[in-house]
């Protein structure tokens, strides 16, 4: 199933039946940080008609990744991300099952604070996720013999760590920090970067199975789920990036 879909998510995802998809990798158009071509407002009210939605969508075992992140107003971050995260535990009934970071460089800012460098990778999940396939790393200490056995703080033994004594192993489970270039090339002006979106899908999904993007924008979900031999169905109501999406993907 490839499908890309024109119109509002909300009234699209109404046509689709309960517990029918098995991810949902997005990045919806939070706070006014961005402009998508004259589309209506997003607020928090519209938020919570969606997420029940999405929620309804995935099966048990299935797992949403929300990209997200705050404007800032007043000197006040919105906190818009953190109340999309309460929202989908408390009133939809799914996990936090991770709070991942995007970290990506970011055009400097006149400001009295830090430079942004992150977004959120919300991940929930409907019970226990039923796919894993964690994306592995080097170990730098790979072969030498691990020493430390217990885990100290003033004085005192907090926990013991599995594996003392033995060789460090070649490879280990990659952190939750996931940095990024983005070269956006489309003209939309807040594409995901497409290793990002192959890394979650190949993290939470098997082959054949249906990836979901209401928000889908130029398409990166879609044409990374393409590449990775899974299904997908693709939302969006504007149509000249709904056209940018599909050529993406003919192109794949």
């Amino acid at each position: 199933m490839h499908k890309l879909l024109l119109g509002d998510c909300l009234e699209q995802m109404k046509t689709l039946a309960d517990n029918s998809v098995d991810m949902v990798l997005t990045s919806p158009p939070y706070d006014s940080l961005r402009s998508y071509g004259g589309q209506e407002k997003f607020t928090f009210d519209k938020f919570k008609e969606i997420a029940k939605e999405i929620s309804r969508l995935l099966v048990s075992g299935g797992v949403i990744v929300w990209v997200v992140a705050d404007q800032t107003i007043n000197g006040s971050e919105t906190g818009t991300s953190f109340k999309h995260a309460l929202f989908f535990k408390e009133s939809c009934g799914l996990n936090i099952h991770d709070t991942m970071i995007y970290a990506s460089e970011k055009p400097p800012l006149t400001h009295n604070r830090y430079e942004q460098k992150f977004e959120y990778m919300f991940v929930f999940s409907k019970g226990k996720p039923r796919v894993f396939n964690p994306i592995m790393e080097d170990c730098k200490l790979a072969g030498k013999i691990s020493n430390a056995s217990t885990f100290r703080h003033d004085g005192e033994t907090l926990g013991k760590f599995h594996g003392a004594g033995k060789p460090v192993k070649e490879k280990k489970i990659k952190g939750n920090i996931w940095i990024y270039r983005n070269n956006n090339k489309t003209k939309h002006p807040a594409v995901l970067p497409e290793k990002l979106a192959e890394d979650h899908i190949l993290s939470w999904s098997q082959p054949n199975d249906l990836i979901l993007d209401p928000f889908l924008g130029s398409g990166t979900t879609a044409l990374m789920a393409k590449k990775n031999n899974r299904n997908f169905i693709g939302i969006e109501m504007n149509q000249e990036y709904l056209e940018i999406a599909q050529k993406r993907i003919e192109s794949a």
